[in-house]
């Protein structure tokens, strides 16, 4: 396996891309994004992965939940804080029951936008586009 570097991803085949209208602007969006911070710490990530490596030994229980395309009319506090403090009760239930410590893994406000496997399909007997989230195809 190749090592991995920020660049890495881009030596790969690109499928199930978006197709923007307006390819200058995705540029310019694109260079925006690339020059802010990380979202995650690499140090967190280095955790996640020893917790991960700990549960795959039998040391530790995963709890893992929330959505599997968010739309950004949903992501407000309140929802949010709700699912966060779900994951946390689950995880201490666990704990208390099993006495085994847990791994705590929330999918929250991050996937806004969907691969498909094509750029349409058939509904209701018409092919449509496909919809590939918020991002992509829009919010309003």
């Amino acid at each position: 396996m190749s090592a991995w570097t920020p660049a890495s991803w881009q030596s790969k085949p690109a499928c199930q891309m978006a197709e923007w209208e307006d390819e200058a602007l995705a540029t310019k969006v694109l260079d925006k994004l690339g020059k802010l911070p990380p979202l995650v710490q690499a140090s967190e990530c280095e955790k996640l992965q020893q917790r991960l490596a700990e549960a795959g030994r039998g040391e530790r229980f995963i709890i893992q939940g929330g959505d599997c395309a968010e739309r950004f009319i949903d992501c407000e506090a309140d929802r949010l804080e709700t699912q966060l403090k779900l994951i946390l009760q689950m995880g201490a239930i666990v704990e208390h029951v099993t006495g085994m410590p847990t791994v705590r893994i929330c999918r929250i406000a991050g996937q806004y936008g969907k691969p498909r496997s094509k750029p349409t399909e058939v509904v209701d007997g018409k092919e449509v586009m496909s919809f590939k989230g918020d991002n992509i195809n829009g919010f309003e």
